[in-house]
């Protein structure tokens, strides 16, 4: 299926590309950019190849769960979203393209990884959502091209999560609106238990990381370990086997893993140009779990932030 945006510009030199249908091309600068599976390729795999590897083996949709999920990391409402332009800046394996299109807008979806063939076949149904392979930080698009952009737990996984923030800010329109979940910047002793374990997963073949990830995930599932020892090491909790597998793998398997305050997030915010700056609180409720939140003891947890472009 053709999952071809309608307008690129060439990510080097911002000129328009020509469109076929194995190749976009730049006139300018005389790139030519690779149609696989009718997705547009600017990038290769790199640092993230192991997100393509997750979200292309595990299945983790959950229809009603993801659009619960959407309205509270985005503090969009899904029945805003017909007729709206919307990009999802990191969109792994196409959940949130899904739910957006579903509510009526015409999505494009970004993703460094080869996830973006998982999104493809995820979205089958849904003429309105468009794919590409590329760097968030070298968007094919031109600026100012989006009513709502979102990203959700992407970011912080580049090498300079501001970097990413800045040029996926200037694809929003005047008086659109954007929203961004980072992980959150835990307590010292749990950044530096953590800390200590990734430096050694992330140097692990997949074939060595994925019995740790299922090991994680049976802990995951018993309830007074799920309350006590993952306060101290990360592992998910989901209700889910698979989702708990690929969410360990989201934590131990990249290169990369920033952490961030919300004081840090919301400057960035004010920097680029918005304004009605917004702090969204957590899915979970509860008196226990929104202080420990607050007081950053949450590992895995995030830092979510809303605002609306300034015209």
């Amino acid at each position: 299926m053709n999952r071809i945006p309608d307008r690129l510009i060439c990510p080097d030199c911002a000129s328009p590309l020509r469109i076929s249908n194995d190749a976009v091309s730049c006139p300018a600068c005389e790139r030519s950019f690779p149609v696989v599976e009718g997705i547009p390729r600017f990038v290769g795999q790199e640092h993230l190849a192991s997100f393509g590897l997750q979200w292309n083996r595990y299945e983790i949709a959950h229809a009603d769960e993801d659009r619960a999920t959407f309205e509270a990391k985005t503090g969009f409402r899904l029945s805003e979203m017909n007729g709206q332009h919307v990009l999802d800046a990191g969109c792994g394996g196409g959940r949130y393209c899904k739910v957006a299109a579903e509510a009526g807008a015409i999505v494009t979806g970004a993703d460094h990884s080869s996830a973006v063939e998982k999104a493809s076949r995820l979205c089958a149904h849904l003429e309105s959502v468009r794919l590409v392979q590329a760097d968030l930080k070298h968007l094919p698009f031109e600026p100012e091209s989006f009513d709502f952009v979102f990203s959700i737990g992407v970011m912080h996984h580049d090498t300079q999560t501001r970097a990413v923030f800045d040029a996926v800010a200037r694809m929003v329109r005047a008086g659109g609106r954007m929203a961004v979940w980072l992980y959150r910047r835990n307590t010292w002793p749990q950044e530096a238990i953590n800390s200590f374990l990734r430096r050694r997963t992330t140097r692990w073949a997949a074939e060595k990381l994925e019995p740790w990830c299922r090991f994680g995930a049976f802990f995951g599932g018993i309830p007074l370990l799920k309350q006590s020892l993952s306060k101290v090491v990360n592992f998910s909790t989901h209700p889910v086997w698979e989702n708990r597998v690929c969410d360990n793998f989201d934590w131990y398997a990249p290169e990369f893993q920033h952490h961030h305050s919300t004081a840090e997030l919301t400057s960035w915010f004010d920097a680029a140009g918005f304004e009605d700056v917004t702090v969204l609180p957590p899915e979970k409720t509860g008196r226990f779990y929104r202080w420990a939140w607050r007081n950053n003891l949450i590992i895995g947890s995030g830092v979510n932030v809303t605002a609306k472009k300034r015209g």
